[in-house]
Formats: C-alpha cells, structure tokens, sequence
C-alpha cells in the first residue's frame, strides 16, 4: 500500500471510530490530532514525519531519530495538553541522524545518585524500519523508569534482525516526574494532570497516521514497554475505562507492569499545598524546576519517585485494579510478565528482624492499618527472624519454606519475605491482573511468562528480548525470547518452532517443547511459561546493592523452557496472595 493510500485508509477508520468516544473537556483527544494536517508528500531519501520532512539514514534499516511528534511543552504550554508541532512544509530539512535531548530526570531515593539535567523540549520519537518495509505490523516501545526517569535510546534492531526484520519499532519518549505528572485540582483546571500518559497517546496517534510512510501497517499496532513502560501499557488498556477498543493499538506486551500509589487528582497526597502556585511554577526556569523536581524524588521512600499518574476521571477514570477486576479494556490481545525477583531494587537491604519489616511496611503503605500488615504477614509466612543460611533460586513448587516468599540468591528469612512482598504487590500481581483482564473470551486472549534466567532481579530480561544481551543471556535463549515477542507481534500468538524454543545446543532440537504451544491464561487454568536456562559456566555478580549472587555463562547454557500449568499454586500460593493483595488496594490505593 503507498503512503497517499496507507494515510487515506487510516484516516477514514480513525473518523469512522472517533465520533464513539469524547475525551477531555480540554479538547484533547488522540483521534481527533491524529487527522488534523496530513501531508501526502514523500520523497525517495526523506521521511515526510507529519510536519517536516527529517533526513535519514539509508541502509539496511530506516533509522530515523528524533521526530517531533508534539509541540515543545514549555512556557506556557507547560502542563498542558500535548499540541501539534507549528506546520514546517515550508521548512528545510531537519537531520535525523543523532538522538534528540531526553526529559528532565528524578532518580528514586536511593544514596549517591547524582542530578542529571535534561530538556523540557523533549517530545521525540525514533522509527526503526527494514529498508524494504511495507505494510508491516508495528511495535511501539515506551520506557520505564518509575515515571521519574529514562530516554528511548535504547537500540531496537537486535530484536528487528532476530525476527528476520518482521515489524518495525517507534521507540517514543514522554514527560516525566513533575513535568509529566504534576497533580492537583489547581493543575487540572488550568492544564492537564497525567501528561506524560497524554504525550504516550499523542504519539500512539502519530503512528496511526504517519507510520505508514516507512513502510508499517497503522492497523496492526503492539503497544510494549517494561517496569514504568509496562505500567503505562496497562494505563493505555484501560483508558477511557476501556471504551477505545483498538483505536490506538490492537495488542499489548508487558513486561514487569509497574502499578504504583494511584491516587485522585485531587487527594491529599497529589495536592501537598494550597493556593494559586500554578502561575509561579509555569514562570519559572528550567533549570530551578529540574532541581526541584530532582529534590523532591530524592525525598520519597527508598527506591520510590515523587510523581505518577492519577486518576483523573477522563482517560484514566478508575484504580488500576478495580477496571482491570472488571475486565474493561482495550485492545484484544496481551504477552504479560515478570521476573522471578523483581523486589530487591526497592525494599531497603536492612530487614532483618519481623520489627523492621513492620517498620518499613508501615512507611511504604502508610494507609494500611495495623490489622491489615497482620494479614500479609499471614499471607506470607515466614521464620521469625533471618538466619544464616543458604541462598538459592527456588523452583517454585517447594514446599514449606523453599519458595519465593522465604528464600531467593538475594535473602533468606525477613528480608527476603519483604522482597517478596513488594514484588508481588507491585509487579507480579499486576502481571496475574492483567491476564485475567484479557482472558475474556471472543477475539481477547492473554498470554502469560515468567523470567527466571539467574539473577532475575527487575529489568534484568530487557537485555534478553531488546539486546544486547550479557554474559548470562546464551545465544539460544535470546532467539527463543525474541521470536516470542515477534511472533506475539506479528500473528497475536507468542508459540515459536520446537527447534527454536529447545535451541541449537539441545539434544534433541525437535523434541516437544511448551513454549511450541504457548497455552493461553484462562481463570480457569491459570498457566504461565517459565523462560530459564541450565547449565553453563558459574561466575560471582556483586549486585548495585551490594550481595554477591551466582550466574551462568557459556561455555555449555542450554534453554530450559517448561509450562508451570497452576501458577495460581505456584511459589507457595501466590495466586491466593493476589487475590488478597487486591482486596487491599482501596487501602493503598492501587
């Protein structure tokens, strides 16, 4: 299909389906920008971007950096409504050659972390494309990072190649922190809570409109990301309490699903102080708002940011949990997952006795009350107090004190029963949430992982479907894991090849393999994919905080790829603890 044609069959399925959902009584609404100025122009070495024409690189791929999908959101746009760029028909050649600048930063609370500045005028894009591309399905990468944090640099081709350059990738950034998710009453009446969602959606409209100029189908759209990218992947599903449909996009990856504190736009906690500072926060330097911004992050709780999405009663009208209970999402089809130890980064490396885990759970949820903290700690059993002992990776169907809730490479006894508890509540049972949500039947189906390569703490798997891949990754398993995704992308069905799954170096290359018949979650068989390895080589990785844990490199990694058919039962009754966690997000609130 031509561009002129492309653009025309999109723009006609984005009027003949906007006209079913209003938005914000700002007059924001994805659709509605995605069909305002479209321009017909191409040339043989320019990708005419929706407002300018950018040079790019030709090679085997069309690496196009830095688009402006928005106008810059300073000055008096600050806060505001993502808006188009200013028309540059007229404009000369903008170069897409080196990435453009990144969001002003807020690391988590975390000691020695230095303030790195960025730039306001960050609304950008990059489109990874094979050169021959036409009419290829579409994946569209968002970052994580808390909300606080991170860039699209990250270097998508690796997983283009890997799938025989199947999809193209539009990699996308967003405002972050106080800048993306500033909240308040006063906020919201003079500009928009949630903008950073809003730049997310403003490009997810780019891409309808103005992806098939390098050569992908606006029809077939994957929305993905990890930690914070994943949690804005579940946002984006359950936008406009699900009426959108496949508006923007048809399916969802999800990697680590991030569900942070979501709070009103308006609560206590989003409106700190009282009276007219809006004025005074839009007339203010960068540079001041950027370090305060830094300031206020660097307060929160350990391993926490400042600043999330909240409800905001128009694109994200409901918590998380109760939309996603209730199944109203959009979207048809979602690859959801998470790591066998996402708690580490975030509790604090101090609990040792039942004393601090109280202590440190009562600062972490503070709206949970003394009866409620007994309760998880019965849902949760564990001895009273750490002891030494050894540290090991749990298969997940011990008994007794041998799963995740007691004992992992990272900690054992108290500490280990607090990594496990804020692993679970805020990435785990968002995965189990979201699965269910999609496993409604009809054109809707969920699938389900698991990633177990050790040390398989938070947002160590990017490596092995995004690349580059560590010393841990064997060449095998990155394939098997990235034809997943790909697959997933391109058909909705994430199953690969026997050969693939069971890798080069199996014995038997043909032998049955789970990953071949990826089951699909239901409620009522609750299934999942343990992606892992065996065998290899051990060496020592001393962790950023500060424990030694054991991986595995060549020589002599094999794949070890198995279907954990009850993963309801699995880890000690972790779906059991789920469906607890979730009773409790009123009091979180989540």
């Amino acid at each position: 299909m031509g561009a002129s044609g492309c653009s025309a069959h999109v723009l006609a399925s984005l009027r003949t389906r906007s006209s079913s959902v209003e938005l914000q009584s700002e007059s924001w609404q994805p659709w509605k920008s995605a069909v305002q100025n479209p321009t017909e122009r191409v040339k043989s070495t320019l990708a005419t971007a929706g407002h300018g024409y950018y040079r790019r690189k030709l090679s085997w791929s069309r690496q196009v950096p830095s688009i402006r999908y928005a106008a810059a959101p300073t000055g008096s746009l600050r806060w505001k409504a993502p808006r188009l760029p200013a028309s540059q028909n007229n404009a000369p050649i903008t170069s897409a050659v080196v990435a453009g600048p990144i969001c002003p930063q807020a690391y988590p609370s975390v000691p020695g972390v230095p303030f790195i500045p960025g730039n306001e005028d960050c609304l950008f894009l990059n489109v990874f494309a094979p050169a021959s591309a036409q009419g290829l399905p579409v994946l569209v990468w968002i970052h994580g990072g808390g909300y606080g944090l991170g860039d699209a640099s990250q270097d998508m081709t690796e997983i283009i190649n890997a799938n025989n350059k199947g999809f193209i990738v539009v990699s996308i950034q967003y405002r972050l922190g106080a800048f993306g998710f500033l909240a308040s009453s006063e906020v919201k009446k003079r500009g928009v809570v949630n903008a950073g969602i809003l730049d997310q959606a403003f490009a997810l409209s780019w891409v309808k409109q103005f992806i098939c100029k390098f050569g992908g189908d606006p029809l077939t759209v994957t929305i993905s990301g990890e930690s914070a990218g994943a949690s804005s992947v579940m946002y984006h599903g359950i936008a406009a309490d699900g009426q959108l449909g496949t508006l923007l996009f048809d399916k969802s990856i999800a990697a680590s699903p991030y569900l942070p504190f979501q709070y009103g736009y308006g609560d206590a906690v989003p409106t700190s102080n009282s009276g007219d500072v809006f004025a005074c926060l839009e007339s203010k330097d960068s540079d001041t708002l950027q370090q305060a911004n830094f300031d206020v992050t660097q307060q929160a709780t350990y391993g926490y940011w400042a600043f999330w999405p909240v409800t905001d009663e128009v694109y994200i009208t409901d918590r998380a949990s109760l939309q996603l209970g209730a199944k109203r999402v959009n979207g048809r089809k979602l690859l959801v997952g998470h790591s066998a130890n996402e708690g580490p980064l975030f509790a604090p490396p101090t609990i040792v006795t039942e004393s601090d885990l109280t202590g440190w759970l009562q600062l972490e949820f503070p709206n949970l009350s003394s009866a409620q903290i007994s309760s998880i700690f019965a849902a949760n059993p564990n001895a009273a107090a750490t002891s030494p002992g050894p540290l090991f990776e749990t298969d997940g169907i011990g008994a007794g004190y041998t799963n995740a809730v007691n004992v992992s490479q990272d900690a054992n006894g108290q500490q280990q029963r607090g990594n496990n508890i804020y692993a679970e509540a805020t990435f785990v049972c968002p995965s189990y949430w979201m699965a269910a949500a999609y496993s409604r039947g009809g054109p809707n189906a969920a699938y389900h992982y698991q990633y177990s390569v050790p040390f398989a703490f938070h947002g160590a798997d990017v490596a092995a479907y995004i690349g580059p891949a560590g010393a841990n990754l064997g060449s095998d398993f990155a394939l098997a894991f990235r034809r997943a995704w790909g697959n997933f992308i391109t058909t909705g069905n994430p199953s690969i090849s026997n050969a693939v799954a069971n890798g080069a170096s199996a014995a038997n290359v043909s032998a049955a393999n789970a990953a071949s018949a990826w089951p699909a979650w239901s409620e009522a068989q609750p299934s999942l994919v343990n992606l892992n390895q065996t065998g290899g080589t051990p060496y020592q990785l001393v962790t950023q905080w500060g424990v030694s844990v054991t991986q595995f490199a060549q020589p002599g990694l094999r794949n070890a790829i198995s279907v954990v058919a009850n993963a309801n039962a699995w880890e000690g009754g972790r779906g059991d603890r789920c469906a607890f966690y979730k009773s409790l997000a009123p009091s979180i609130p989540a």
